[in-house]
């Protein structure tokens, strides 16, 4: 039995790193490694793959909206995300839109080949921290938007409680300071708060995100 595996890695180090990893493994093989997923749909048909490793901050289209292309076309492939990101708001996008795993960058190769014969024995493999967020999130649901919030605010609100800076933010969102200034004003208002760390505590206390 042979698992066939193509990957989705802007960073080239990192591409040739993994595909020598795995392609050098006895029972798996790469059929391709590429640094977008602007073709993925035609790629996957043509390479039918067992297993796709994808990153999610690629150029062009993140690997997010490539799992969405993909999954509209083989809902039956699997797709492991494999990225940086840790954060709740990138974890359920992925699972929601059909991941069937999420994998941090700094895992082991050991564990990461465990994990794509896992994904491909039917199994949903993921980095220990990722599953505890998954639970902690199944079993307290998100409650029901009272505040009013609309989608730009909530992710502006979910920034601030992951520690992001005004700056950074404004860079994360690519909107402008004064408009990230504008996002937090309203979000005050709506949450009858005047200050960071009591929206930041409202958010946790009223479990909004």
């Amino acid at each position: 039995m042979t698992i066939s595996v193509i990957l989705y890695e802007d960073s080239k180090e990192l591409r040739e790193s993994l595909s020598q990893l795995i392609g050098g493994t006895e029972g798996f093989e790469v059929k391709g490694a590429f640094a977008n997923c602007l073709n993925i749909e035609n790629e996957t048909a043509q390479l039918k793959p067992d297993v796709i490793l994808m990153d999610i901050d690629m150029p062009e289209m993140n690997g997010i909206e490539g799992l969405k292309k993909i999954r509209e076309k083989n809902p039956d492939v699997n797709i492991l995300m494999l990225t940086v990101f840790d954060d709740n708001h990138k974890v359920f996008e992925a699972i929601k839109a059909g991941a069937n795993g999420y994998l941090l960058k700094k895992i082991p190769p050991s564990k990461l080949l465990e994990a794509i014969h896992e994904a491909y024995s039917g199994g949903a493999p993921m980095t220990p921290g990722i599953a505890r967020q998954v639970l902690n999130l199944i079993a307290k649901p998100k409650t029901e938007n009272k505040f009013n919030l609309s989608k730009r605010e909530m992710e502006v609100l979910q920034l601030l409680v992951e520690g992001y800076s005004y700056k950074l933010l404004a860079v994360e969102l690519n909107i402008s300071i004064e408009t990230v200034r504008s996002h937090v004003k309203k979000i005050y208002e709506k949450l009858h708060v005047n200050s960071k760390g009591q929206a930041v505590a409202k958010a946790h206390k009223d479990n909004i995100l």
